[in-house]
């Protein structure tokens, strides 16, 4: 995309580009994206199945008010989702329409900054992802990089300094257009329940375009701590730095402390800390795992969630046969292992039993026996191999299998 927008820059700048985004190609590529996540209607009630039944005839539309200047953004429907640990964080829900402009946008602009994007930074970039994090990571503390800031930094999303973003988009986008249009999504008004309020700050979290945002408000940060010879490693606000001792770590704390005050931002101070990483309880969480005393955990969050969800689906009033509740759980479980497949092998078995205590409270409920499936007379009627043979995917033996074809 880069090179066919070669005629359209000067002096790094980038100018003549909104009649790209509402090229139809571009619009029906945008479509397509957002098509593909589906998600829930914004304000205006129209789902994607909605929006599908006439996607010809809208996507004309939306071309039109581009092209003619007409367009306008509608109020973000905020709603919040759970967390995982008791709390909850917002949400903002666009408008189908507002989201295939975004995902236009973002086609357009995205190739212009991911070409001076760094490579410590992985999170919603193409190509890129948490495993190639993950693997960073892994391979930074094996040369010897123990010492972790371990950085939190709170309410992101919400604390971008909109003035502050719009001039690291304008050091490369040039088009009045194209700015308008990011300013006005930046200031788009939010409903949520019966109130309804303009954000003076941040970049709501499930917009389209906030993810590449985002980025490019901690590029700077990147381009501080790599000119200085530190090692980070970035997925969208979620980031580690790496070093060789205890005072560069401290060093490298301060930079990132320096930089996040002079822009806007916070740390967390209970949720930021370092420590040698190879040492029992100085160990640092990233990415749904935990690195510590030189081996690599799946992170208690992480741990609970997977259980909340299997307790969800093994219910015991579930009247389903176990067959079914089987055939359920497998994928989930399966998707589970192939991200934390690299964890150390002795959190597998705890999980498996777990699984196997609830399908045999399921099964003695079944029988209309009150119980928990925790008796010896549970374990010999229901074996680890019946439910093997029954097809349940067992975490621990798919770790034995992944460890043997290493």
């Amino acid at each position: 995309m880069v090179s066919a927008l070669g005629n359209g820059v000067k002096g790094g700048r980038w100018y003549g580009l909104m009649d790209k985004v509402y090229a139809p190609a571009t619009l029906s590529a945008a479509w397509r994206k957002v098509r593909a996540k589906g998600g829930a209607a914004g304000v205006d009630g129209q789902s994607i199945e909605r929006f599908a039944a006439r996607a010809e005839e809208y996507l004309c539309e939306l071309g039109a008010d581009l092209r003619t200047g007409s367009y306008r953004a509608q109020p973000i429907r905020r709603v919040e989702i759970p967390k995982g640990d008791g709390q909850t964080r917002p949400l903002g829900i666009s408008t189908v329409k507002d989201r295939i402009a975004q995902a236009a946008v973002k086609l357009v602009i995205e190739p212009i900054f991911e070409a001076m994007f760094l490579p410590g930074s992985y999170g919603f970039r193409p190509g890129r992802g948490c495993r190639d994090a993950l693997r960073e990571v892994d391979g930074l503390i094996r040369e010897g990089y123990a010492f972790a800031v371990d950085a939190d930094l709170r309410s992101y999303f919400d604390s971008i300094a909109h003035e502050r973003l719009m001039e690291r988009v304008a050091t490369r986008i040039s088009d009045g257009r194209v700015l308008d249009l990011l300013r006005a999504w930046l200031g788009q008004d939010i409903f949520d329940g019966l109130e309804r309020w303009t954000p003076m700050q941040g970049t709501p979290q499930g917009a389209v375009i906030s993810s590449l945002l985002a980025n490019l408000y901690l590029h700077p940060l990147d381009e501080r701590l790599a000119g200085r010879g530190y090692r980070m490693v970035r997925y969208a606000d979620d980031f580690v730095v790496l070093c060789r001792s205890q005072e560069e770590a401290v060093a490298a704390l301060a930079e990132v402390r320096d930089w996040v005050e002079a822009n806007g931002l916070a740390l967390h101070p209970d949720k930021t800390h370092l420590g040698d990483c190879r040492q029992p309880g100085q160990g640092f969480e990233f990415l749904g795992y935990r690195f510590e005393a030189g081996r690599r955990w799946v992170r208690k969050k992480s741990l609970d969630r997977l259980k909340d969800k299997v307790r969800e689906k093994t219910r015991r009033t579930r009247g389903d046969s176990l067959a079914r509740v089987i055939a359920d759980l497998n994928p989930m479980l399966r998707g589970w292992f192939g991200y934390f497949k690299h964890a150390h092998h002795t959190s597998f078995p705890r999980l498996d039993s777990f699984i196997r205590r609830r399908l045999r409270a399921f099964l003695r409920k079944q029988e209309k026996r009150p119980g928990f499936g925790q008796c010896k007379a549970d374990h010999r009627r229901w074996t680890n191999d019946f439910f093997a043979q029954a097809g349940l995917f067992a975490l621990h033996a798919a770790c034995l299998a992944a460890r043997g074809s290493r």
